[in-house]
């Protein structure tokens, strides 16, 4: 394990995940609550950090020598770097909206929470485009227009997303082919996954088993695979050609699906343009 600390976000985003599998128990708690929450990492002191992580406080500290810094502190001065260098973060904007809320004890209307709800959901949208280079989600259209089939797979909070991809895609005559397992049979309704389709798999914490293990049965078949899930440390990460990974609002406890249907959305038209251009021989 290099013992040189990382001196910008990037790098100390890319260290955490090339030597997340190393770590023990603990430490892979605190790297996925680093690589979800980045500027909660550069803002909150190590008790709050421990706190929601679900570690105590030394291991917090641990975590941070793992990587070379001296302390937490010396680690939270590159995450620092990073929130200055997008002052509308998307957790410092929610963390403005939270603050602004109605007073403790008074109890929200639903008209209330319609609201919050609208402005959580605002900021994601804003800040989609941002996580989502254009040139993987070129690779990305280009590789579903070439598919034979495109087999979509997701799961409880997942399922609003390809049931959309499924009714756009086949409203522009591209084979899909919606995995829902029902009647648990998505072992066979996978069974035809080749090297000439691709499947579009999404999956959010606490991740569906079933999604990752057909992720998985795909990329031994030689299937090229696409994901929408919510951090690079997911399981389905590791065995996808193209990773989306995409930060929903969330509010209440309750996390929104506006950023993915969203991303599925331009994936369906980007799929489509493709396709008749294609068509058109330019």
């Amino acid at each position: 394990m290099n013992t040189s600390p990382p001196r910008t976000p990037g790098e100390l985003q890319s260290r955490i995940l090339s030597e997340y599998d190393g770590l023990s128990k603990r430490l892979k708690q605190i790297a996925r609550f680093a690589i979800d929450h980045p500027n909660d990492m550069a803002l909150d002191t190590t008790a709050v950090v421990a706190k929601r992580a679900g570690v105590q406080p030394s291991a917090v500290i641990r975590f941070a020598k793992a990587f070379g810094f001296s302390g937490f502190s010396d680690m939270q001065r590159v995450y620092q770097v990073r929130l200055a260098e997008s002052a509308s973060s998307y957790s410092e904007r929610i963390r403005r909206l939270r603050a602004q809320k109605h007073d403790h004890g008074a109890e929200p209307t639903v008209h209330d929470m319609l609201r919050e709800f609208c402005e959580v959901n605002t900021v994601s949208l804003e800040h989609l485009p941002e996580g989502v280079p254009a040139q993987r989600l070129e690779a990305a259209t280009a590789r579903l227009a070439s598919a034979r089939t495109i087999h979509l797979c997701g799961l409880r909070r997942s399922f609003p997303v390809v049931a959309y991809l499924a009714y756009a895609l086949g409203r522009i005559d591209c084979a899909a082919n919606l995995l829902d397992g029902v009647g648990g049979m998505l072992a066979q309704q996978a069974g035809h996954l080749g090297p000439e389709d691709a499947l579009l798999a999404v999956t959010f914490h606490p991740y569906a088993p079933e999604t990752a293990d057909l992720v998985s049965r795909a990329a031994e078949r030689g299937c090229p695979t696409i994901v929408i899930t919510d951090t690079p440390l997911s399981p389905v990460a590791s065995h996808a050609e193209i990773c989306f990974d995409i930060h929903d609002a969330e509010l209440y406890t309750f996390r929104s699906l506006t950023a993915s249907m969203c991303l599925a959305q331009a994936l369906a038209v980007g799929v489509g343009l493709r396709l008749e251009r294609d068509l058109c021989g330019h």
